[in-house]
């Protein structure tokens, strides 16, 4: 390697909700909103959803990683108003609350992230999760049977600390054994993910389903569709 060159990537670490797990919130809300008489496509749904989740990020860092009885009247409202719909905005949100609590498995692996994980570890690259959660993250891999593609698992409610301070991002390194620069970090919010992986040196991509739009304010940071891009980036050399 020549002097000043970057140094390879040797451990891609991942954040879990929106980059490897997702829940099917669209399709359960657009079925709420037919039987309540404000029918909207899943299309639109959709990137509601994506669009409101960027302005969280983005103007209220942390809430989201909140209990959602603390965020959800704020969260609801924006969602509504995006969509235009109308009516008892209090009677719609109390449904849509208890309707949540019926479903038995809300967090899902993304489709593509199985093969994705698979082909990363044949590469020879280490994997690991850098996460913002509560104490349920490691019971909801191990349902997804994701747990044991990972080397280490750090989560926020188990460690006091949370992205994008950079302690939690040392905690992980340190259980590695591995310096930040031969790191890359796999997120979908780029005020925590990008900005504290870069705190410690790791290199960064951003999930964003839906090209730029959300983070039209971004500059600079490699944005990715899925997880799957991983693969032609460490290609082209994962800079």
């Amino acid at each position: 390697m020549q002097m000043g060159e970057p140094l390879p990537i040797d451990f891609i670490w991942f954040d879990l909700g929106n980059t490897l797990l997702h829940r099917e919130r669209e399709k359960l809300f657009a079925e709420l909103l037919e039987k309540a008489g404000e029918k909207r496509s899943l299309g639109d749904i959709d990137q509601a959803y994506h669009a409101i989740d960027k302005q969280f990020m983005r103007e209220f860092p942390g809430r989201l990683g909140r209990p959602a009885e603390e965020f959800m009247p704020h969260y609801f409202n924006l969602l509504c108003r995006y969509l235009r719909i109308s009516g008892d905005m209090i009677s719609l949100l109390n449904r849509w609350m208890e309707l949540w609590k019926t479903v038995e498995n809300p967090w899902l692996p993304y489709p593509v992230v199985p093969g994705v994980l698979e082909q990363l570890a044949l590469r020879g690259k280490r994997l690991g999760v850098i996460s913002n959660w509560d104490r349920s993250a490691k019971p909801i891999l191990e349902r997804c049977g994701l747990l044991d593609k990972f080397e280490v698992v750090v989560i926020s409610s188990e460690e006091g600390v949370a992205k994008p301070d950079e302690r939690i991002f040392r905690i992980a390194l340190e259980r590695a054994g591995i310096e930040g620069d031969c790191c890359l970090y796999v997120g979908d919010n780029y005020y925590d993910d990008s900005i504290g992986a870069m705190s410690v040196g790791m290199k960064s991509l951003i999930v964003n389903r839906f090209g730029t739009f959300g983070v039209e304010e971004l500059s600079g940071q490699r944005l990715i569709v899925d997880v799957s891009a991983i693969l032609p980036y460490l290609d082209e050399g994962g800079s």
